[in-house]
């Protein structure tokens, strides 16, 4: 190991001359690919180790369930020892990383949460999969919420804040710009589709601290986060989301730190091509500049996948720390993929690296890290150190005791109901409501007044003309028999 450098001795090549990844460079992201059952899950064992036993923490994705063996010691196998030997493995022993488990579906680990809000309306609308008029609807119900100060925590926040949007849409239009109900209707038809995929598992609070994924135990190791992600691979717009989601909170939320002597974190991300699969633009670039500055927040991305051509080259040339198992050649375009993966390394005049990629057994890979001037190095044909842990799944058990011994304890293992968007706007439409029932009572009454006085006015019985004059004759000839009567009266006094 360098005096100058803490170094990731992970591969070793010919002559026994290692092939390392300097700590102080760690975090300028790497690449890991290959054809499947070529080594690439031991390759990203073996680096996850090697970064905690630096006291670095990781963050790994379990697309099949054998990641989680880091958790384990490796079972004493005679020919791991003498490979070990061979390449010159310095204190091998089977050991297995401190872990964090982590799952969205909440089966295998602690439940990872995110809110609406965080998630944020580009990258929503992309996993809602919205139309460019769409998501400028949804942009603007951020806005109103942002305005309004209501809370979008989960999933029936939005649908409540969409349903208030559907309900007032002339006044929104008015002040935000034009919304229409055709656009609201085909977000909450979307929203609906990934609730039934579990979005709800996503979104909600206790929402996921950062500071929970860098922790060390306190021996100083990093503690390795494992994330199991079989299920959650099943939704590819779900577990890409949640990746883009990871790397912008970080570049988000981390300090700017620069070059240290190691990185603070290191993301492994397996299947990656599903980050880039039919994105836009727009989001190309957001990954991009992600992937250019959170390096300087001290945070190292390694990007696993079957071939280079997955990655885009924006993005690819943001990778520094390359590990190339073997691709095989069947068709024209796998000579094509073989002849561009050779095209990235820096040339080997030992060997033409087009064709030692087809001829590469399993454990083996070529390698190219950056050096101690931070220039590429010459690629090399290296041999993948064995494993300190188990290379295979954990089991149920051994799960279940690795989560009951977290140290996070049961932190993020209970949903919080917090009055956030949903209840606040259920209480404004029940007062809305409110008003508009004391209204139509009020109107009510005031129509039930009207139609008995009219009732009443209209009640009396109708006179002829003949009844008319002959009331007004009695009246006059009464009239005049009580003055007679009155004069009568008055003059017998006299």
């Amino acid at each position: 190991m360098s005096n100058d450098f803490e170094t990731v001795k992970l591969h070793f090549g010919k002559g026994e001359k290692p092939a390392q990844i300097l700590g102080h460079f760690a975090n300028r992201h790497g690449l890991i690919t290959g054809a499947t059952g070529t080594g690439k899950t031991v390759t990203v064992q073996v680096l996850a180790e090697n970064f905690s036993q630096l006291g670095v923490p990781v963050f790994v994705t379990d697309v099949k369930g054998d990641v989680s063996g880091l958790s384990q010691a490796g079972k004493t196998k005679e020919k791991l020892i003498t490979r070990a030997q061979k390449l010159d493995v310095l204190d091998y022993k089977f050991e297995g990383s401190p872990s964090i488990f982590w799952d969205i579906y909440r089966q295998f680990g602690h439940p990872v949460r995110t809110t609406i809000a965080e998630l944020g309306p580009m990258l929503l609308g992309r996993f809602l999969e919205l139309s460019e008029v769409q998501e400028g609807v949804l942009n603007i119900g951020f806005k109103l919420a942002q305005e309004e100060k209501l809370a979008l925590l989960d999933l029936e926040d939005l649908q409540q804040l969409l349903t208030y949007m559907g309900d007032n849409f002339r006044n929104i239009s008015n002040k935000y710009g034009r919304v229409t109900s055709a656009s609201i209707g085909a977000i909450q038809r979307r929203l609906l589709k990934l609730e039934q995929q579990g979005i709800e598992n996503l979104l909600g609070e206790p929402a996921l601290e950062l500071p929970d994924l860098m922790k060390q135990d306190l021996s100083g190791r990093g503690i390795v986060n494992i994330m199991d992600s079989r299920d959650l691979i099943q939704n590819p717009q779900m577990y890409a989301t949640f990746m883009l989601w990871l790397m912008t909170e970080l570049f988000e939320s981390l300090p700017e730190v620069g070059d240290q002597q190691l990185p603070k974190l290191i993301l492994f991300f397996d299947e990656a091509h599903l980050i880039f699969d039919d994105a836009p633009k727009e989001l190309l670039r957001k990954v991009e500049q992600v992937a250019r500055l959170v390096r300087s927040k001290g945070v190292g991305i390694y990007f696993c996948t079957q071939s280079p051509g997955d990655i885009p080259e924006s993005i690819l040339g943001q990778l520094a720390n390359k590990v190339q198992h073997a691709l095989r050649s069947y068709t024209p375009k796998d000579k094509k993929i073989i002849k561009a993966a050779a095209d990235s390394f820096r040339p080997n005049p030992a060997f033409k690296t087009a064709d030692v990629i087809t001829q590469l057994g399993v454990g083996e890979a070529l390698v190219s890290t950056l050096n101690n001037e931070g220039a590429p190095s010459v690629v090399d044909r290296v041999k993948i150190a064995p494993p300190r842990c188990r290379m295979g799944p954990a089991t149920s058990e051994e799960r279940q005791l690795v989560i009951s011994r977290s140290p996070i304890g049961s932190k993020y293992d209970k949903d919080l109901d917090k009055e956030s968007a949903a209840e606040k706007l259920q209480k404004r439409q029940a007062q809305i409501d409110k008003q508009k029932r004391q209204a139509e009572l009020l109107l009510e009454k005031e129509k039930l007044q009207q139609k008995a006085l009219r009732k009443k006015t209209t009640g009396r019985k109708k006179q002829s003309v003949w009844e008319t004059a002959g009331k007004t004759v009695a009246r006059r000839f009464g009239t005049k028999i009580v003055n007679a009567i009155w004069k009568n009266l008055f003059s017998g006094r006299r």
